[in-house]
């Protein structure tokens, strides 16, 4: 039986991103409820999760950081890639241009979470 958290988060998804594929959707569900994950509100572990998620299995992003770009860099070339995916995922947001760390303090939660799926 799923926890009050865990259905949360999966509404959370829904409302989020309506037309996630099933694979992702469960690889971002699993990252949302990682440990270090649960002290942030479900909305916001759920879009961490997916970014991180897209950055790292639908972008260039590894290969860039693999080519010795920073974090700041690769993020800023893997943008539009990033919002791509979400565009046709029926996401409710995307990231900014002028905003690429959008959490400041939480860019560890946002690149672990991709790491635990």
């Amino acid at each position: 039986m799923a926890t009050e958290r865990q259905k949360r988060i999966a509404r959370a998804l829904t409302a989020l991103i309506p037309r996630a594929p099933f694979i992702d959707a469960e690889a971002i569900r699993e990252a949302a409820r990682a440990r270090h994950m649960r002290s942030l509100p479900p909305e916001r572990a759920v879009w961490l999760a997916a970014v991180a998620h897209i950055r790292h299995v639908h972008t260039d992003y590894d290969e860039l950081m693999d080519d010795g770009y920073d974090k700041d860099a690769a993020r800023f070339f893997v943008l539009d890639d990033t919002n791509a995916v979400l565009d046709g995922w029926g996401a409710t947001r995307h990231l900014a241009p002028d905003a690429i760390d959008e959490e400041p303090g939480l860019n560890e939660a946002d690149d672990d979470a991709s790491d635990s799926g």
